[in-house]
C-alpha cells in the first residue's frame, strides 16, 4: 500500500517556512560565514516558487524569505536606538521589522520575476539575475541602503576569504552576489549542474589565486599610517563635563602613536566626529592636534557648519603648522540618524532642524607629503562603485566610522566588511578608524594586516601598503555587474514560456 503524496505547504504554513528559510539563510552573513546553509536555503526556496501559483504567489515567498533575512541580519539597528531610549522606546519594535520588510521587497521582486520562468536551471539564473538586478536597485532607491549583499558572505577573516573575494576586482560586490546565488541553487538541479557548479568554485578560487599574486606599484617610500581609537562609548561622546578628557585621551593616544612610526611622512587619523569642537574656527584645538602629531598630517573627523547654517559631517587634513588644508563632507547621509527624509511623513521630528547637510560625493585630498587619499565618512563605506573620484583616482582610502551606536553587535563587523570589500574592488589600500572599534589596516587585496578590536584604547601603527593597478571594477563600476546580472536573467526568461515537463527540480517540496 502506498501512502498518499505529501501535501506542498501553502498559506501561512508557507509564510512562516520562508521566514525560517531567509533567518537561517542569515547566518552566511558576516561576521559568522556559516556560507553552506545557503545550499539548504536557496533550494528550499526554488522548490517554494515551484508551489506557488503566478508572480503574486513568487512575490509572497520572496517577501517572506527576504523578511527572515533582514530581521536577524538587521537586529543591531536596534542598539542605535536604545542609546535614546528615553526618546525613541516606542520604535524598539518598530525600527528593525519596519526596515526589514522594505528591504524584503526587493527579494520578493526578485522571486516574482523568476516565478515567470520555466523550472530548473532558467528559473535558477532568473532569480539569481533578478536578486543582482534589485540588489543595484536598492543602492540607489529612496538614497540607499546596499547592506548586506550576499557577495559579502565571502568576507570571511583569513586567507580563505582573501582568495574568495578577489574576483570583485573585476565584477564588484554583486557579481560575487551573482555567483554565489547559482552556487547556492546547484543542489536543486541535476548531477551535470551540480558537476558545473563545482568547476565554476574551482575556477572562482583559482582567479582569486592569481590575483593574490598582482605586484603594487610605485617604489617610493609610503607614509608611517597611526590610527587612533580613543573607545569612547556613545553615551559620554558629547558629554560636555567629559569634553576635554575625551580630547586629551586622544592627544595622548597620537603623541604615542607618532613616537612609534619609523623616520618619514607620517599620516595621523581620527575617527568618525572624534573631535568635540569646530576645528574651522577653534585654533587652540588645532594646535593641540599638530603638537600632538609632530610631523604628521592629522585627518580628524569632526562637524562643521555650512553657509547654509547646518551641520555637516566632515573630514579635515591638518597640517603640521595647524592649518585646514583640505575638508571632505560626507555625501551620503543616514536616513533618520542624520537626515530626516521628506519622502516618509512621520508627523515626528526624528532629526532636529532637519539634520545634516550632505557633501558633493567622492574627492581626492592632496596632501604635502603622503599620498593622494579617498575618504569614506562611515556609511559611504557600504556604496560599491561609489567609493572613489574616478577621474582623480586617491593613492589610498581612509574611513573614519564612528560604531559605537551599535554597541559589541554584528553591525560593526559587517561594516568592516564592507570597508575590506571597497579596498578589493578598488585596489587601493585602507585605513579604517573606529572610535570603539574595529580599526584595521588592509592593503589593495583586501588582506588585512593589522587591527585593534571592539572595545580598546589605543593606536594602530604601520606603513600604508601600495595601490595595486586600477581594477576593471573601479573602471567601469557598477556597468560590468549589471551586465551579468541582465544576462543572467534574459538566460533565464528567454528559453521558453511554456515549462517542459521533463524538467524538474530534484529536491523534492518538503
Amino acid at each position: 500500500m502506498t501512502s498518499a503524496p505529501k501535501k506542498p505547504y501553502t498559506g501561512w504554513r508557507m509564510d512562516l517556512r520562508m521566514l525560517g528559510a531567509g533567518a537561517l539563510a542569515a547566518a552566511a552573513l558576516p561576521p559568522v560565514h556559516a556560507i553552506p546553509v545557503l545550499l539548504v536555503c536557496l533550494p528550499v526556496l526554488l522548490s517554494a516558487l515551484a508551489t506557488t501559483t503566478g508572480r503574486w504567489g513568487g512575490f509572497r515567498c520572496g517577501w517572506w524569505f527576504g523578511f527572515g533575512m533582514n530581521l536577524i541580519g538587521l537586529y543591531w539597528i536596534t542598539e542605535a536606538i536604545l542609546i535614546e531610549a528615553d526618546r525613541f522606546w516606542w520604535l524598539v519594535p518598530l525600527a528593525v521589522p519596519a526596515l526589514s520588510a522594505v528591504m524584503a521587497v526587493f527579494v520578493g521582486i526578485a522571486t516574482a520575476i523568476a516565478r515567470c520562468a520555466c523550472p530548473g536551471p532558467a528559473r535558477v539564473f532568473a532569480l539569481a539575475g533578478a536578486w543582482t538586478l534589485s540588489d543595484l536597485t536598492r543602492q540607489f532607491v529612496l538614497t540607499g541602503f546596499p547592506w548586506n549583499p550576499l557577495g559579502s558572505v565571502w568576507t570571511i577573516p583569513g586567507r580563505l576569504g582573501d582568495v574568495m573575494i578577489q574576483p570583485a576586482a573585476g565584477i564588484g560586490v554583486h557579481g560575487l552576489t551573482l555567483a554565489t546565488l547559482l552556487l547556492a541553487a546547484a543542489p536543486a538541479l541535476t548531477q551535470r549542474w551540480r558537476a558545473a557548479a563545482l568547476a565554476g568554485f574551482a575556477v572562482w578560487a583559482g582567479c582569486g589565486l592569481l590575483r593574490l599574486n598582482e605586484v603594487p606599484t610605485g617604489t617610493t617610500p609610503t607614509p608611517t599610517v597611526v590610527v587612533v581609537q580613543g573607545n569612547v562609548p556613545q553615551g559620554q561622546k558629547w558629554n560636555r563635563a567629559l569634553v576635554d578628557s575625551i580630547f586629551s585621551r586622544y592627544l595622548t593616544l597620537t603623541s604615542d602613536g607618532v613616537r612609534q612610526a619609523v623616520p618619514g611622512p607620517v599620516a595621523v587619523v581620527w575617527p568618525e566626529t572624534a573631535v568635540p569642537f569646530l576645528l574651522e574656527t577653534d585654533i587652540a584645538a588645532r594646535e593641540a592636534i599638530a603638537a600632538a602629531s609632530g610631523r604628521a598630517v592629522a585627518l580628524i573627523g569632526g562637524v562643521r557648519f555650512g553657509v547654509e547654517g547646518r551641520p555637516r559631517n566632515s573630514l579635515f587634513a591638518l597640517t603640521p603648522d595647524a592649518k585646514v588644508s583640505q575638508v571632505f563632507d560626507k555625501a551620503h547621509l543616514v536616513p533618520f540618524g542624520e537626515y530626516q527624509p521628506n519622502w516618509i511623513p512621520l508627523g515626528v521630528q526624528l532629526v532636529p532642524g532637519g539634520g545634516f547637510a550632505p557633501g558633493p560625493g567622492p574627492i581626492s585630498l592632496t596632501l604635502p607629503s603622503i599620498p593622494k587619499v579617498g575618504p569614506l565618512i562611515c556609511y559611504e563605506a557600504i556604496f560599491p562603485g561609489q567609493a572613489v573620484d574616478r577621474n582623480n583616482r586617491p593613492d589610498w582610502l581612509v574611513n573614519v566610522t564612528n560604531d559605537a551606536w551599535f554597541g559589541n553587535s554584528t553591525g560593526p563587523r559587517q561594516h568592516l566588511a564592507a570597508a575590506r570589500m571597497r579596498a578589493v574592488e578598488e585596489g587601493l589600500p585602507l585605513v579604517r578608524a573606529a572610535n570603539t572599534g574595529i580599526s584595521a589596516l588592509f592593503d589593495a587585496h583586501g588582506h588585512e594586516i593589522a587591527r585593534l578590536g571592539m572595545g580598546q584604547a589605543g593606536v594602530l601603527v604601520g606603513p600604508l601598503p601600495r595601490a595595486l593597478p586600477p581594477t576593471l571594477f573601479g573602471q567601469v563600476g557598477l556597468l560590468l555587474p549589471g551586465f551579468f546580472g541582465t544576462l543572467a536573467l534574459l538566460a533565464g526568461i528567454l528559453p521558453g514560456r511554456v515549462r517542459p515537463a521533463a524538467t524538474k527540480l530534484k529536491m523534492p517540496i518538503l
